[in-house]
């Protein structure tokens, strides 16, 4: 066990940028080391304690760190995390895990065969309605669950030029960076679907990717799950909507943690993923005949969670939370939805 592992973070995009450099910093037991950036500096100016390599085979060749972090361009995860763990090192990659599940396979057996931490940076598991969700349906509030509906709806109709994420590439699109999301939760609160149907398309001129989804996940017990985003919704629709024999869930609002980063915060700022009372969901249920309305309030937010806890699981001081087997699963998944939605019919699943 080593009292502070030292972290590489390959890529300073906003990835690298927003959700990891300002949270790893934050946890205690690490460090950021080394950051891979091709042509500028921008996290030396950032954290001046960091050296800035150019070339990735800097970080797999220095026998001092620990960890490395993908935060490229989905297209690229596979190759980097391969390089990493042939290098020893144990790996975190951003979402989604791989472009294919046959990638994800090969990440995994490598990570066993050399006895390596592999983990998916699954971060949304940590957000605070989500968390607020899942101990609602663990609690059995709702009775049997019959239907559910996840939304990301954002506000986005004239894309700007040149982002990848909107671009053919592989791994591109708003469904594997935000329906693999949602595909996590699923498979968090309940399990395996049965079958899967899905509407992925594009709806805003000049996108080249996916940019809006509307998928439903059948269950064996007869539970819907449906997931939908679009970026060209100004008015959004609650985020999550859980209905069961005893009442409904509803919650609006999207976690605070991102746009907290985005605005330079920090996890350990006081507060630190608190959701406003506004944004506090509604639980309307009938117990013991007695029928109870009220706002449930939404519990806090902490992305540092996922770090620390990857820290433990190299230190062999815990349970990996996020294991590849889990972000595999979702992958596959998108790869289903895919071909459901090209074949315009319901699939069953096999992971």
């Amino acid at each position: 066990m080593k009292d502070t592992l030292n972290v590489g973070l390959i890529g300073y995009g906003f990835a690298g940028k927003t959700f990891h450099a300002p949270v790893i910093t934050c946890v205690p037991g690490l460090k950021l080391a080394k950051v891979v950036e091709r042509r500028t500096d921008r996290a030396k100016q950032d954290y001046p304690q960091v050296e800035i390599v150019r070339d990735v085979n800097d970080l797999y060749a220095d026998p001092e760190l620990d960890i490395v972090v993908v935060t490229t361009p989905s297209t690229d995860h596979f190759t980097f995390a391969r390089d990493a763990l042939l290098a020893g090192k144990h790996v975190i990659v951003e979402k989604p895990f791989t472009v294919t599940s046959a990638e994800a396979d090969e990440l995994i057996a490598l990570a066993k065969a050399r006895g390596l931490v592999l983990s998916v940076f699954h971060n949304r598991r940590w957000d605070g309605d989500f968390q607020t969700v899942r101990e609602i349906v663990r609690g059995g509030k709702l009775g049997r669950i019959v239907s559910a509906e996840f939304r990301w709806d954002r506000y986005n109709p004239y894309p700007a030029p040149g982002r990848w994420r909107d671009s053919a590439a592989p791994g591109a699109g708003v469904w594997y960076d935000l329906g693999v999301h949602f595909l996590d939760q699923a498979l968090q609160l309940f399990g395996t679907p049965k079958t899967i149907r899905a509407d992925i398309r594009t709806q805003r001129e000049g996108v080249a990717a996916d940019d809006a989804f509307d998928v439903t996940l059948g269950y064996e017990n007869g539970l819907s799950v449906r997931l939908y985003s679009s970026l060209i919704v100004r008015t959004p629709g609650p985020r999550y909507r859980l209905n069961g024999t005893n009442g409904s869930f509803v919650k609006y609002g999207e976690d605070p943690q991102e746009n907290a980063l985005k605005a330079g915060g920090k996890p350990s700022d006081p507060g630190w993923g608190r959701d406003p009372e506004a944004n506090w969901g509604t639980l309307d249920i009938m117990q013991d005949g007695l029928r109870f309305t009220g706002k449930v309030e939404t519990l806090p937010g902490a992305y540092q969670n996922y770090f620390a806890n990857v820290r433990d699981a190299v230190n062999g001081a815990g349970e990996l939370a996020v294991k590849p087997e889990e972000a595999r699963a979702a992958i596959r998944l998108i790869e289903l939805g895919l071909q459901s939605s090209r074949e315009g019919r319901t699939i069953e699943v096999s992971l």
